[in-house]
């Protein structure tokens, strides 16, 4: 049988398993979705004569549970962000988007020391002992924290900015 066969074959069972974890059907079809998205990328992976299922339900609770640390951390930083002083404009929202999907694709040893510092206010010291870390390691992964984000930020931006370029919009 082939994969897409097979895949065919679980489908269901993959959505009765997305609304139990979810508890929503838009959010089950979603995670449905991209479980079989993940499922299709990674194909060269999966051995055939191996069951497909066991493999097609751990991708699935693997990105739920991804889901749901980059809720929790969003959900962390939105009290510690300030009032906007001027009305809300769409680059400004554009740009607040973009750095908080950058931080979700940091590892969470240099997200969390960002979080500390730039969000909760903490000192170098307070946020090192409160991941019980030494100083230095803190400091060092604060560091590589602030460039990769500032990379990956970047990067967004000088995307966003060649797509103009080549319409004539700038």
């Amino acid at each position: 049988m082939s994969l897409k066969a097979e895949v065919t074959l679980h489908t269901a069972s993959l959505r009765r398993y997305a609304l139990v974890l979810t508890r929503d059907p838009t959010a089950a079809d979603d995670l449905v979705q991209e479980t079989l998205v993940k499922a299709i990328d990674k194909a060269d992976t999966w051995q055939p004569g191996t069951n497909l299922r066991p493999w097609l339900f751990r991708i699935m609770h693997n990105t739920h549970i991804s889901d749901l640390r980059r809720a929790k951390t969003r959900s962390d930083a939105a009290p510690d962000l300030p009032e906007p002083v001027v009305p809300d404009h769409q680059h400004t929202q554009l740009e607040l988007k973009q750095v908080l999907q950058a931080l979700d694709q940091l590892p969470e040893a240099q997200r969390k020391p960002i979080i500390l510092i730039a969000l909760r206010e903490m000192s170098y010291v307070e946020a090192a002992r409160s991941l019980d870390v030494p100083l230095g390691t803190f400091m060092s992964r604060l560091g590589r924290g602030r460039e990769a984000l500032r990379k990956i930020v970047s990067g967004v931006t000088a995307g966003k900015l060649a797509v103009l370029n080549r319409k004539g919009n700038i």
